[in-house]
C-alpha cells in the first residue's frame, strides 16, 4: 500500500470495487480509463494555498440508472456508471450537484447523479415489494401512522406477540414516543385510529425504494410522488 501525499486524490477506479449493471451475458469487460477529480483552482493569493477538499465516499456514491424510457432501473456503483458513460452506452440526464468533474488522460466525464441508457433494456417485472425498513417509510412518508409525527421506527398494528404478522398490511411507520406507549397493546384496547390503512405498494419504482436508505432529491421525480 502506498503512502498518500498532502493534497492528491486517491484514483476513483481503486476505491470501487466494479459490480454488474444491465449488459448481455456474452459482452466482453469493458475497458475502463484512468480518471481523477479535478483539483481545486488555485487562490490569487500565494501565501494562502488552499485547503485540499473532503474526499467524497466514493466507494458509497450511487447514481440512478433509468432505461431507455427514464424509467427507474436500478441505482450503480459511481464506477459502473462512469463506464457505462465512457463507452457510449448511457447519456447524462442530472449532474452532480457540486458540479464535479472527472478527467482521464483522454478527457473529461462529468460526475452523474441520474444517467439514461441509449438502448431500451427489457426488465422481467416482479409483483411482489419486498418489505423492507426503507420501503415502508416512503409509504407512510416518514409520518407516524398513530400521531402524524416524524416517524422514527416501524411498528406492528397487531403486535407479534399476539398473532401479528410482518406483512405490509400489519406494519406502519410510528415514532419512538406513539411505539413506546402502543407496546404489545392492540389499537382497541387503546382507542387509537390509524391514520390510513396500511397496504402493500404497488410500482416498478417500489423495488428501487425498497432497497434506498437516502435518495439523491435528483432522482425523487423518477422514483413516483410517494419518494418526495
Amino acid at each position: 500500500m502506498h503512502e498518500r501525499q498532502p493534497g492528491s486524490v486517491t484514483p476513483l477506479v481503486s476505491e470501487v470495487p466494479p459490480t454488474t449493471a444491465p449488459r448481455g451475458a456474452s459482452d466482453p469487460p469493458d475497458p475502463v480509463p484512468e480518471l481523477t477529480v479535478a483539483p481545486p483552482l488555485a487562490l490569487d493569493s500565494p501565501d494562502d494555498p488552499p485547503a485540499p477538499p473532503p474526499s467524497p465516499p466514493w466507494g458509497r456514491r450511487r447514481v440512478l440508472l433509468l432505461n431507455a424510457t427514464f424509467e427507474p432501473l436500478t441505482a450503480l456503483p459511481l464506477r459502473r456508471a462512469i463506464v457505462l458513460l465512457v463507452c457510449g452506452k448511457a447519456e447524462v440526464v442530472h449532474g452532480d450537484a457540486a458540479g464535479l468533474v472527472l478527467h482521464s488522460a483522454t478527457g473529461s466525464v462529468e460526475v452523474p447523479s441520474v444517467i439514461r441508457l441509449r438502448s431500451y433494456v427489457r426488465v422481467p417485472y416482479r409483483a411482489r415489494v419486498p418489505l423492507t425498513r426503507a420501503a415502508l417509510m416512503h409509504r407512510d412518508r416518514f409520518r407516524c401512522a398513530y400521531c402524524g409525527g416524524r416517524a422514527e421506527t416501524i411498528d406492528h398494528v397487531v403486535p407479534r406477540s399476539r398473532g401479528g404478522t410482518h406483512t405490509w398490511e400489519n406494519c406502519v411507520a410510528c415514532c419512538a414516543r406513539c411505539n413506546h406507549r402502543k407496546a404489545d397493546k392492540l389499537l382497541a384496547e387503546l382507542g387509537w385510529p390509524l391514520r390510513t390503512m396500511p397496504t402493500a405498494p404497488r410500482g416498478r419504482h417500489w423495488r428501487l425504494l425498497a432497497g434506498l436508505v437516502d435518495a439523491d432529491p435528483l432522482w425523487l421525480p423518477y422514483l413516483g410522488e410517494t419518494a418526495a
